[in-house]
């Protein structure tokens, strides 16, 4: 494994949602905070997109290189070519008080997307299963939804409400896909200090989680004890990503929000996409069954 360094020197308020689309051989990820869509192949120039609300997470298309978007409003198909996009699905469009946050796709091709707070309001946000055009909502009461992921096989999704501490899993049911059974604790790290972000698994079933406040992104093994711990240079890591040719590339997004300026000066990389290559490959994220 490399040391980690900087992929996308961006200075993101909130960086997050990190995708690697094979359709564009690039990296997309989000400025929550700016309503921003951005990307950069592995050695091409940055390209951003500007929209006129949040948006969060993606999902990959089959076949068109389009990608669906979770927003503020709901789900949409977007052309990164043509910078149009389509409504396929209203997702808390009438409430004001929330955005959309973490997402990920599960290994059916379901889209997991979550809702939260603005101002992060207790218990706000709400977590969505989208499949084959149906929408479904999974959980509620949640603060800040973070961690969506999934284990190897499927059987297996990942959570977080950042508020807790804790990351959960759920085991899933073969047919519908969605959670059955009581959620049990995978991994507490309350008395850190640190906030379990967003997460990723990869190809051994290890899941890695970007601990917000800490600098760092810890590799988990599947029995919740911590194998190793990979540091950056920003307190603020969000959400890691598998990404290149190989996948064994883990992309960082980080962010810059509520630091100030004294904590900017001693940090300038917050904000900034950070890349570190591992050994062992994550596995591409699944297309959108739509």
């Amino acid at each position: 494994m490399s040391e980690p360094y900087v992929f996308a020197d961006t200075q993101c308020s909130l960086g997050e949602g990190p995708l690697w689309a094979p359709s564009h051989n690039a990296l997309f990820w989000v400025d929550i905070n700016n309503n921003m869509v951005l990307r950069k192949g592995i050695n091409g120039a940055l390209k951003t997109w500007q929209f006129d609300e949040p948006i969060s997470a993606f999902a990959q298309i089959p076949e068109t290189g389009d990608l669906m978007l979770s927003s503020a409003t709901g789900l949409y198909r977007w052309s990164p070519e043509k910078h149009t996009r389509e409504l396929i699905h209203l997702v808390e469009d009438q409430n004001p008080v929330t955005r959309s946050n973490d997402g990920r796709t599960d290994r059916s091709g379901g889209f997991w997307i979550s809702s939260m707070g603005h101002k992060a309001e207790k218990g706000a946000g709400s977590l969505y299963r989208f499949f084959k055009g149906e929408l479904a909502k999974v959980s509620g009461d949640i603060t800040i939804p973070n961690s969506l992921c999934f284990s190897p096989d499927g059987s297996v999704a990942y959570f977080s409400d950042t508020v807790t501490s804790q990351i959960i899993k759920w085991s899933l049911n073969a047919q519908t896909g969605l959670p059955e059974g009581p959620a049990e604790i995978f991994a507490d790290i309350s008395g850190t200090g640190f906030g379990p972000d967003g997460s990723v698994v990869d190809a051994e079933g290890y899941l890695w989680n970007a601990q917000w406040g800490g600098y760092r992104v810890v590799r988990y093994k599947p029995d919740g004890s911590i194998d190793r711990i990979v540091e950056v240079d920003a307190s603020q890591p969000s959400c890691p990503a598998f990404g290149g040719p190989d996948y064994k590339t883990l992309y960082i997004t980080t962010a810059r929000e509520n630091l100030s300026e004294e904590q900017l000066t001693k940090e300038p990389l917050s904000g900034a996409v950070f890349a570190v290559s591992i050994d062992t490959p994550g596995l591409p994220d699944p297309e959108l069954q739509m």
